[in-house]
């Protein structure tokens, strides 16, 4: 099965990526509401993640993103501050049965996870299996989107090719998608400026941008914010905005 990719023309869908990336660094606030603060090793305590809630709550990142063996705790400590707890599904290889990834999903709903950041399978994607890859997103969406809960779709950009990003991209959107998300942080490499600018021009306004994997300062974050992402996940959060309120 062969897709034609259609890339959204200025003007139809557009987003204003100037206009997004100025707002949110004028201020620590500002900055702080499109970080995803992030702690996803596999070694982490229970102590660690706890601090992490707290971080997230007390700067007002745009959530605290944890492991599913987490979410009851997370969700526990965030409860009255506003702050959502994140929660990935069928991380970090995307291998997983359709299946799973839908049941896993339901559960970390049930136990009060708002975002679900879920990896695309890219062995079904590269062998052009473009409809088992949309149903596979598309059983985490009908889930989530029912609970009111948002999706990030990781396409895992270091493992793609130009083509495959861009069908990946569709076929996420077309699944419904909040987010085309870069990387889940664990393969060859994070997030790049050009594959950032590569998912906001297919996305235009059609979704968010989340840019994850080795941001670790101030300029990393610029960066990507002014490639087009609209959120940016980071480990580095609380450092990331020191580095910010310093300047200012």
């Amino acid at each position: 099965m062969t897709m034609k990719v259609i890339q959204p023309e200025i003007g139809s869908g557009y987003f204003d990526v100037t206009g997004f990336a100025t707002a949110a660094l004028s201020s620590a606030p500002a900055l702080a509401a499109v970080f995803d603060h992030t702690l996803l090793k596999p070694e982490s305590t229970r102590e660690q993640v706890v601090r992490v809630c707290e971080e997230a709550a007390t700067f007002r990142f745009s959530c605290a993103m944890v492991n599913p063996v987490w979410v009851s705790l997370a969700h526990s400590v965030m409860a009255g501050t506003g702050v959502p707890v994140g929660v990935v599904v069928g991380f970090p290889l995307g291998a997983n049965l359709a299946t799973t990834k839908r049941e896993e999903a339901l559960a970390l709903i049930k136990l009060g996870a708002r975002e679900l950041d879920m990896v695309m399978n890219l062995g079904l994607l590269k062998s052009g299996m473009n409809a088992l890859v949309e149903q596979d997103i598309r059983g985490v969406v009908q889930v989530a989107h029912e609970a009111g809960a948002l999706v990030k779709v990781i396409l895992e950009t270091c493992l793609l090719s130009v083509e495959e990003k861009l069908r990946a991209a569709e076929l996420a959107l077309a699944a419904g998608t909040d987010f085309l998300k870069t990387s889940t942080g664990f393969s060859t490499s994070g997030a790049t400026v050009a594959d950032v600018g590569i998912l906001r021009g297919i996305a235009g306004n059609r979704c968010g941008v989340k840019a994850s994997g080795g941001i670790r300062n101030l300029n990393d974050a610029r960066a990507m914010l002014h490639a087009g992402a609209t959120r940016i996940g980071a480990s580095a959060s609380v450092a990331i905005l020191r580095e910010y309120q310093d300047e200012h």
